[in-house]
């Protein structure tokens, strides 16, 4: 027990029901940093003889907030502004005055007992485990410069943190909530959201030969994060012509306007009006991105695709879109069988079943046709690239279409893995010595 400080010892019971009082934001002290937390302050107040368990726990504590890469303060700070709860969904949907007087008081109570775990910073623990463990020395304390800025330094700087509950409320509606608020490229994987921490950084600009389909689909997207109605896009054609990369670029160019990307596989495409029903409301807006789409002539999946695109009864989401790449016009796979003769003693009404897959690729309110790169524009493409590599124009030229010969023909990914090599080769081998 800690006996040293009497003070100390009646603070510490008192930061115990400060954190076991938290209406709405327990989150906070849900993860591994804020477990340990709370650990710790137990430890403290019920060390044993030798303070082992203490020492412990503050290890444990220490090396979490190391594994996190952020102070005490930044992580709490976080954890508030990104905090899913009652209150923060309900204030990214509506105005401040409209919200229910019982949650606002409810999260100006939780603020106010979060600056309290706040000023007991990671110095303050240190000495307290000191004086119960009857150390020469307190133990290590974990620091690091911060990096937060905006709300992120101005929040902790209020005398009462109870009077930023209307401020805080204005973030979550600009910024959103959760996961939404932490990442923006995610990936639909058994059942939930997994968000990308690492999401492909292509840019538009460094994407070049197909400009008109870049131009619409642009535009498309810009429809999106207006507010207006976006059409659903289906970009097909050849293989390697940049069609994915166009649609990841998309978020590098406006995640800043709040735009997020969500790749959903084939195998998940049931789930997708269940992952459609879960954005709609939050204040982000959404591509659903399926790559390299096509069904199996005895593939149901594209049913549940079917109501996402055409809607049902539900009113479609405005801040949702699909955008779907493929290497086929027709995304259901059809033979020459499937097409009724008179005289075949099959399904009756054998061209209604057909025309359904057929139509089906119709229901994208957008097409861009992505056509096999001729030499001119794979050259193009390879200059542009080249921008920055040492090499004069006739040798780019000439090594640029031996590698298209004997690789895999003219495209923008032969471009790209053509420029990669060619850096790393120049890199290692310098230019005397490279050889494609």
């Amino acid at each position: 027990m800690l006996t040293a400080n009497t003070t100390s010892y009646t603070t510490v019971q008192f930061l115990q029901r400060q954190a076991a009082s938290l209406l709405l934001y327990q989150s906070v002290l849900q993860s591994d940093v804020g477990t340990t937390f709370v650990n710790l302050l137990q430890t403290i107040r019920y060390t044993d003889a030798d303070g082992r368990d203490c020492l412990q726990a503050y290890g444990s504590y220490f090396q979490a907030l190391a594994s996190s890469h952020q102070t005490w303060e930044e992580y709490l700070i976080k954890q508030i502004l990104t905090a899913d709860n009652p209150f923060s969904k309900l204030a990214q949907q509506q105005e401040f005055s409209k919200l229910p007087s019982a949650l606002v008081v409810a999260v100006q109570h939780d603020l106010q007992v979060l600056q309290s775990l706040y000023e007991c910073n990671s110095a303050v623990l240190s000495e307290w485990v000191q004086m119960a463990t009857h150390l020469p020395i307190s133990p290590v304390v974990w620091y690091r410069e911060p990096e937060a800025v905006g709300i992120e330094t101005s929040f902790p700087q209020l005398e009462n943190w109870g009077d930023a509950v209307e401020d805080l409320a204005a973030y979550y509606r600009q910024h959103g909530t959760g996961l939404f608020a932490q990442y923006r490229a995610f990936r639909w994987q058994g059942g939930r959201l997994v968000g990308i921490a690492y999401a492909d950084s292509v840019k538009l600009s460094t994407l070049v030969g197909y400009e008109w389909q870049k131009d619409a689909l642009v535009k498309n997207t810009e429809f999106l994060l207006s507010g207006e109605t976006a059409l659903h896009v289906l970009l097909y054609g050849s293989r390697g012509s940049g069609k994915s990369s166009l649609v990841k670029a998309l978020l590098n160019e406006y995640s800043h306007r709040n735009l997020r990307l969500i790749e959903v596989s084939k195998s998940e495409l049931p789930d997708l009006p269940k992952i459609v029903e879960q954005l709609r409301g939050v204040p982000q807006k959404f591509i659903i991105f399926v790559d390299d789409l096509s069904f199996e002539e005895d593939d149901d999946t594209f049913k549940a695709m079917k109501v996402v695109l055409e809607g049902n009864l539900t009113a479609r989401p405005e801040n949702v879109v699909v955008y779907a790449t493929s290497n086929r016009r027709h995304l259901i796979r059809e033979f020459f069988t499937d097409r009724p003769a008179p005289r075949d003693n099959h399904e009756v009404h054998g061209w209604d079943t057909m025309q359904e897959k057929l139509s089906f690729s119709d229901r994208f309110g957008l097409t861009l046709t992505f056509e096999a790169a001729d030499q001119k524009t794979y050259l193009q493409i390879v200059q542009h690239l080249a921008a920055n590599i040492n090499i004069s124009p006739e040798d780019l030229e000439f090594k640029a279409l031996q590698w298209a010969t004997r690789h895999n023909g003219r495209s923008g990914r032969t471009a790209r893995q053509f420029i990669d090599f060619l850096k790393a080769d120049l890199a290692v081998f310098g230019e005397n010595k490279n050889q494609l």
